[in-house]
């Protein structure tokens, strides 16, 4: 299971911005542009910590900013900028970024020694 969610206009949160925001258990996708495409993604086992914004604005007109601190090389910081539903991405982020991250150890223990732990 996933969650998208658009890019919303700061005043009342419509969302005319081509900014979309893919988000599932195993990374993030950020796609922006309507005549010009470009495409971001971190993984979730690299998302460190989340942080939720919220302007006044934003409180009024139900939007936020979801800050993702990552270990990715191209995006330290990723913004999930003027979004509904902020504080369910944020929790879900949260939830599945430690969930990929004791998924990959794990992983990376079997390669490592190449047994399997039951």
């Amino acid at each position: 299971m996933g969650m998208i969610e658009k890019k919303r206009t700061k005043w009342f949160g419509l969302p005319i911005c081509f900014t979309t925001y893919s988000i599932d258990e195993d990374k993030i996708n950020v796609r922006k542009g309507f005549f010009n495409i470009t495409e971001d993604d971190a993984y979730m086992y690299k998302v460190q910590d989340v942080r939720l914004q919220q302007s006044f604005i934003e409180r009024v007109f139900g939007l936020g900013t979801v800050i993702c601190y990552t270990g990715d090389t191209t995006d330290q910081i990723l913004k999930l900028i003027h979004i509904k539903h902020s504080k369910e991405v944020k929790e879900y982020i949260l939830e599945n970024s430690e969930e990929a991250r004791v998924k990959k150890r794990t992983v990376n223990m079997l390669d490592i020694n190449g047994n399997s732990i039951d």
